[in-house]
């Protein structure tokens, strides 16, 4: 069944939402746009803002909910996994007021690879999306909410983001958001040479693409040999790192200890973990937060 949403002053609600369209961006990225009747109480914060969406059962034409008031993650976290919509993290890539939409982009992961089938139960809904097509998302309802990172401080005199295509949408809307004279400096780092987006901005911005060597050693770190070998401009930077939760370690690690950043000006995020499904994820942190680690 399904409950009554969130009140109105919760910074995040419960949105129903169906597909609209579906755009292949390049081998490893798919846009799928989203509608719903009360999108515009939406209210996205821009840059890398994230939201929880939810993927019905295969047997399922929408998730299913015991609860989506104010003890929803009690509930959600109580229902039988056969039935309970599984949860996954994405960034709301732009959002749109005429009509009500929202663009999100889908990291395949290889899921498409009829040799090497991979990626999660969400690039594999991605791959077979349809227009109509139902979700629940999980969403801001106030633009300054705790689902935004990128917060430089003042007196940030120049930006350092850093990801993979996981983290690719983030970056882009980051970008679109900069004001004019602000320098940014950026690695991306991509499967396929095709991966590579338009990402405009206001910004003074330097991109380097790091195309991934499919027959170079599977844990590589392009990124850091990339940071190790650039030079960066001086003053006081602010820094921004997303994608897999290993690279991510090791370019927070070079900055920090190599390049002299100041540990509170360097926001890193880990989206996902080699050999780890979102699932074992949320259950390291709810343990950690719960202090049943190891129990």
């Amino acid at each position: 069944m399904t409950a009554t949403a969130a009140p109105t002053a919760a910074p995040f609600r419960f949105f129903d939402v169906q597909v609209v369209r579906t755009l292949r961006l390049g081998p490893s990225m798919l846009r799928i746009t989203f509608t719903g009747e009360r999108l515009a109480e939406l209210a996205s914060g821009g840059r890398d803002q994230r939201f929880k969406l939810f993927l019905p059962q295969p047997h399922q034409a929408a998730p299913v909910f015991d609860d989506m008031g104010d003890g929803w993650y009690a509930a959600w976290r109580g229902q039988d996994p056969a039935e309970r919509p599984l949860m996954r993290s994405y960034t709301i890539r732009e959002q749109r007021h005429d009509p009500a939409e929202f663009d999100v982009d889908f990291a395949l992961h290889g899921a498409d690879d009829p040799a090497s089938p991979g990626g999660g139960p969400a690039s594999r809904w991605a791959l077979r999306a349809r227009p109509g097509d139902r979700l629940t998302v999980l969403a801001p309802a106030v633009e300054d909410n705790g689902g935004v990172d990128f917060r430089p401080p003042p007196g940030t005199d120049w930006i350092l983001l850093t990801g993979d295509e996981t983290a690719l949408p983030a970056i882009a809307g980051i970008l679109a958001w900069l004001s004019p004279g602000t320098v940014a400096k950026v690695w991306i780092e991509v499967g396929h040479e095709g991966d590579r987006q338009p990402l405009p901005s206001f910004a003074d911005t330097e991109v380097d693409w790091l195309v991934r060597d499919h027959a170079a050693p599977r844990h590589g770190e392009p990124a850091v040999d990339a940071l190790r070998a650039a030079e960066l401009p001086e003053g006081t930077p602010y820094a921004w790192i997303a994608g897999e939760a290993g690279t991510v370690k090791a370019v927070r690690r070079h900055l920090v200890g190599e390049r002299g950043f100041d540990r509170r000006a360097v926001k890193f995020t880990g989206y996902w973990r080699r050999g780890a499904s979102e699932e074992e994820l949320l259950a390291e942190l709810t343990a950690a937060a719960t202090g049943t680690a190891g129990k």
